[in-house]
């Protein structure tokens, strides 16, 4: 990229360093375990963005940067590059989730019922407002699964199957976008992958892009949205059946679109309660197939919503490039000759 050898300049970083942590101190323990309870949903974000689960480091990378989310989110995704892989977790359904929160803005009466569960949807934008406390009452417990509003559709003959791809086989290993290149077009599950840790503000502009009809005119509606649990399980390594090793928060959207035959639908699954970016992700999926405007191209899409990639380009022209820059300046400079013709 032009980058220069810096020399001599170790004592200059050094010391820019120790200036960043006297105007931001290293956080002490406490400090961060009250950035994981106060900040879980930013938490989240960072997490869904590096690919890893992990809210004590998620908290650690947020502090030691300062607030920074894409340098946290760079230091997280570095992480998680030097963990060994120790088992493959099988694959999980929707079915397979323990929701919290299950709504519907296309069907009313959808099957199992709606499930407001915890949100802020409903309530007054007011800085400084705190809620009423109401008592909890007791009741019956909530059912562990609900019945899938696509599975329901599909069921009517609703749902238009356009180019979808066949389940993986048990035991076919699954295309794992942190071991190989994307390549276009993308198997479906590298596109959701992609989706799952894409730069939160980059998907929902270029979502956005498609809602306000740049171009050609995209209005889904989220057939479902649930928020919840999912379970990491592997194999019992003495006797049949898995073992669950822990939970994790995670997000998933489905939206629908008329199409020809019927409903068309997007998908989009992520870690952490972060709904923007599922149905963010989910309206791309859906669009991702056309060549109208550039929230419609796939390429375009994957290759520009990955945060360490874009903020790392981004940030890399603060670095030296003398040697472009000058360069530049000798090739575009008017030569003698060039100057006495134009006279």
């Amino acid at each position: 990229m032009g980058y220069v050898t810096v020399r001599g300049g170790e004592k200059a970083i050094e010391a820019a360093e120790a200036l960043f942590r006297r105007l931001h101190p290293w956080p002490s323990p406490s400090v961060l375990r009250s950035l994981e309870a106060s900040f879980p949903l930013l938490l989240d974000r960072i997490m869904a963005e590096a690919g890893l689960w992990a809210p004590s480091l998620a908290a650690e990378a947020l502090a030691q940067t300062a607030g920074d989310t894409y340098e946290a989110v760079l230091l997280l995704r570095a992480y998680r590059t030097t963990l060994p892989r120790l088992e493959a977790s099988p694959p999980m359904g929707k079915e397979d989730v323990l929701l919290l929160r299950r709504i519907s803005s296309a069907f009313k009466g959808i099957p199992g019922g709606q499930v407001l569960g915890p949100t802020l949807d409903y309530s007054l934008r007011l800085l400084g407002r705190r809620p009423p406390v109401m008592e909890v009452e007791e009741s019956s417990p909530a059912p562990r699964t609900y019945p899938s509003v696509l599975d329901w559709l599909r069921r009517r003959g609703l749902v238009e199957e356009v180019g979808e791809e066949a389940p993986p086989r048990p035991g076919e290993p699954i295309p794992d976008l942190t071991l190989e290149p994307l390549r276009f077009p993308a198997p479906r599950a590298l596109r959701l992958q992609a989706l799952a840790r894409g730069d939160t503000g980059g998907l929902l502009a270029l979502a956005y892009s498609g809602m306000r009809s740049y171009n050609a005119h995209t209005h889904p509606t989220v057939a479902e949205l649930g928020v919840g649990f999912g379970e990491v399980r592997i194999p019992h390594p003495l006797r049949k059946g898995t073992l669950v090793l822990g939970r994790f928060r995670l997000a998933f959207a489905e939206v629908v679109k008329h199409g020809e035959r019927g409903y068309r639908v997007g998908f989009a699954a992520s870690l952490g309660w972060n709904e923007v970016r599922v149905i963010s992700g989910a309206m791309l999926d859906l669009e991702m197939d056309g060549s109208t405007h550039p929230a419609r191209q796939e390429e375009f899409v994957l290759v520009h919503t990955d945060p360490v990639e874009a903020s790392g380009f981004a940030l890399h022209y603060k670095l030296p490039h003398y040697v472009t820059f000058l360069s530049n300046l000798v090739v575009q400079e008017p030569t003698e000759e060039a100057d006495a013709e134009e006279v």
